[in-house]
């Protein structure tokens, strides 16, 4: 029987993983083992109930203000502990942020083999996603498992040097989790709110657009919202104290628009399917909609997701003020345009991504996941 040892800390992280967790706990192969650090604690423990996740280990490691510093050495002697208890055969990280660089650190301090879920973005900067660009990056080098959510994601590992025979096209395990999360009769105030007009939805949270970027995307936003009554947003708001401060001051007596508390995740993935239309700089989110036919501004410089541009889902507006309202604008007065973005195939997945990594990690024979299956 093979140890496996997943840790993960924040929000995405635990959606993205939580059917990989449940698809290995079904199997007799495995004797599966969950840490969680904690990186994002309001935010990760609605998504463990949600998913029915009852984590083996938390290492709680949030505290006001905590910087990079505080977080990766937290993560790094905390996984080294539940390492050393444990003994895993393999550590399992997704994505890139702090949690995944510390965790698969420790792990490879220890000699101790990592599996890396949603490997491969890139944009090849190192400022744009920062820090995540750089900690995907970093645990690219180490991982022994990579499992590439696309066919473009395992040709940018390749092209670094992996084996190939360590590079697996498995689908986003996103796709997994949006089919226990998404209702039918799924209601909410806010939604009621907004009935009868086209609903826009808003995430905007990144290191790296905060300031004066992030105020040009409020400035935008509220520009075009208010030329368009028939138009509503729900912006469910970031916990960090400069988004609110910077929403405040932009965003303040728009009637179009209601800023909320974040959202579980079971309510963020209605939302989403329900959209009109999105405006995010998340990373997730892009997938997610993209999944549900629903257009994507990316108010970012870059994307490590260029998949979703190529089919049309996505569009990268950049940051500035003026850049977002033209294409906020265009794609709400240009049917033809919308059309074709909510038209798109979605590259991202079918929804058997856990199944393929949990039978890669059992040394059964996989097929290779292609976007034009369904």
């Amino acid at each position: 029987m093979k140890k496996l040892l997943f840790v993960f800390g924040t929000r995405p992280e635990a959606i993205k993983m939580a059917p990989l967790i449940a698809e290995c706990k079904r199997r007799e192969a495995f004797e599966t083992v969950v840490c969680v650090t904690g990186q994002h604690r309001q935010m990760l423990d609605p998504v463990l109930e949600a998913f029915g996740i009852v984590p083996d280990h938390d290492l709680n490691i949030m505290k006001d203000r905590q910087d990079l510093f505080d977080i990766t050495t937290a993560v790094l002697e905390g996984v080294r502990r539940v390492c050393s208890l444990e003994k895993p055969d393999l550590v399992l990280v997704h994505g890139d942020t702090s949690t995944t660089f510390g965790a698969a650190l420790a792990a490879f301090y220890m000699q101790i083999l990592v599996g890396h879920v949603e490997a491969g973005l890139r944009t090849y900067d190192m400022e744009n996603p920062y820090p995540e660009e750089f900690n995907r990056s970093a645990v690219g080098m180490i991982s022994t498992y990579n499992f590439a959510p696309t066919p473009l994601a395992a040709e940018n590992l390749l092209r670094e040097g992996k084996r190939p025979d360590r590079v697996f096209v498995t689908g986003n395990t996103v796709v997994d989790a949006m089919a226990r999360t998404v209702k039918k009769d799924y209601t909410h105030p806010e939604l009621e709110w907004a009935k009868g007009s086209k609903l826009i939805f808003i995430t905007a949270h990144r290191r790296e657009n905060l300031g004066e970027p992030m105020r040009h995307m409020f400035r935008a936003i509220r520009r075009v919202l208010e030329e368009h009554p028939d138009c509503r947003a729900v912006y469910p708001i970031h916990m960090n104290p400069e988004v609110r401060e910077a929403a405040a001051a932009e965003l303040e007596g728009c009637e179009s628009i209601h800023i909320i508390e974040p959202l579980g995740v079971v309510d963020c993935h209605n939302f989403e399917s329900r959209a009109y239309l999105c405006l995010t700089d998340s990373g997730g989110i892009q997938e997610e909609c993209s999944a549900f036919g629903v257009p994507v501004l990316v108010m970012r410089r870059v994307t490590e997701r260029p998949e979703g541009i190529e089919a049309g889902t996505l569009k990268l507006v950049g940051v500035s003020e003026d850049s977002i309202y033209t294409a906020f604008k265009e794609l709400l007065e240009d049917p033809m345009e919308y059309k074709e973005m909510s038209s798109a195939c979605n590259p991202y997945g079918d929804g058997h991504a856990a199944e393929r990594i949990a039978d890669i990690l059992e040394g059964k024979e996989y097929k290779a996941w292609k976007p034009d299956q369904r």
